[in-house]
């Protein structure tokens, strides 16, 4: 990317994003914000007890990540997100009309290995089929790219940024 945007990095929970998007950023030259710091606590008591999240529940949350976005505009930034619906990255680019989106995409089977391995997460693996219902994987006429979650953590940050880099061509 010639030019600093702001990423999102984007999917179902599980995927890595909070362990890419720090990659990414380092990658880039650009600070990260963790998308899960902006939830409200009652938010996150939701997800632990096991309930998804509605569209009520997550608009505050999104605007939040929306105003960092737009902070950080001109300046570049990675902010990771779930942003799942359409609806959703539109509230997001409401706010920062040049974001763009890192999706990433995996084997069902594999992200929910992933997230029966990692300790201490308050999102459980038992959520993860509401997050594929929900999920509307961006469109062509969205600004951003997918890239697998096959590999290694440095391989998915790789093949990230080559991606990205490619939107600028």
């Amino acid at each position: 990317m010639n030019t600093p945007h702001v990423v999102v990095v984007m999917g179902v929970a599980g995927t890595g994003k909070t362990t890419i998007g720090p990659l990414l950023a380092a990658a880039l030259g650009v600070p990260y914000a963790e998308g899960d710091d902006f939830h409200p606590p009652a938010n996150i008591a939701k997800m632990s007890a096991g309930t998804p999240l509605d569209d009520a529940d997550r608009w505050p949350w999104l605007d939040a990540i929306g105003r960092w976005a737009h902070a950080r505009e001109g300046l570049g930034g990675v902010v990771s997100s779930s942003a799942l619906k359409r609806s959703y990255r539109d509230r997001l680019r409401a706010a920062a009309p040049g974001a763009v989106f890192l999706h990433l995409t995996g084997d069902r089977a594999l992200i929910e290995k992933r997230m029966s391995e990692r300790k201490g997460h308050f999102m459980p693996a038992a959520l993860l089929d509401s997050q594929f219902a929900t999920l509307q994987p961006p469109a062509a006429d969205e600004a951003g790219v997918g890239v697998d979650v096959s590999g290694t953590p440095e391989e998915i940050t790789e093949r990230a940024v080559a991606a990205l880099r490619l939107l600028d061509t």
